[in-house]
């Protein structure tokens, strides 16, 4: 595991010795995730795959939190949110709306050039969101890809 796992490793010992229950447990269910994962590949993960796999998690944690507060589980939703503020301590710092607004305006701006200056349309979503996506890793921040659809669609409705 790469620098993810080294940190999750360094914590899990920290959490034992400090006897916190709740956030071994939140460690360990993380860094067992990302163990399954390697032995599926059986090489080490990336650090794009790790946060891939932390990703995927923050987004069944968030879907929880949503599910117990419709169904009346206040105390189980809050377990879940805990949870997320756990994991979102291994990711990278998550990208404002401003930020993700610039990284869709450079992406149609890449896209246009790509057309010999036509401005992309709706048809060309797809084609936007994977140049935003590309961009946001890039610049190592991570951006809500639910955010990031809708900003490609009201920048694509302007055009």
């Amino acid at each position: 595991m790469a620098a993810i796992g080294d940190k999750l490793g360094a914590d899990i010992i920290t959490a034992m010795k400090a006897r916190e229950a709740d956030k071994l447990t939140t460690l360990r269910m993380v860094k067992a995730a990302l163990k399954s994962k390697e032995i599926d590949k059986r090489e080490p993960l990336t650090d794009a795959e790790e946060q891939s796999i932390l990703t995927t998690l923050l987004k069944q944690r968030q879907e929880s939190v949503d599910s117990f507060t419709k169904g009346g589980r206040p105390e189980l939703a809050a377990k879940e949110e805990t949870e997320i503020v756990l994991i979102e301590a291994y990711m990278p710092k998550a990208a404002s709306k401003d930020e993700i607004r610039a990284l869709v305006q450079g992406a149609i701006e890449h896209i246009t050039k790509d057309n010999s200056g036509a401005k992309p349309g709706m048809k060309d979503m797809g084609a936007v969101m994977k140049v935003a996506q590309q961009r946001a890793l890039a610049s190592g921040t991570r951006a809500d890809g639910k955010l990031l659809s809708e900003l490609v669609k009201a920048e694509l409705a302007k055009g």
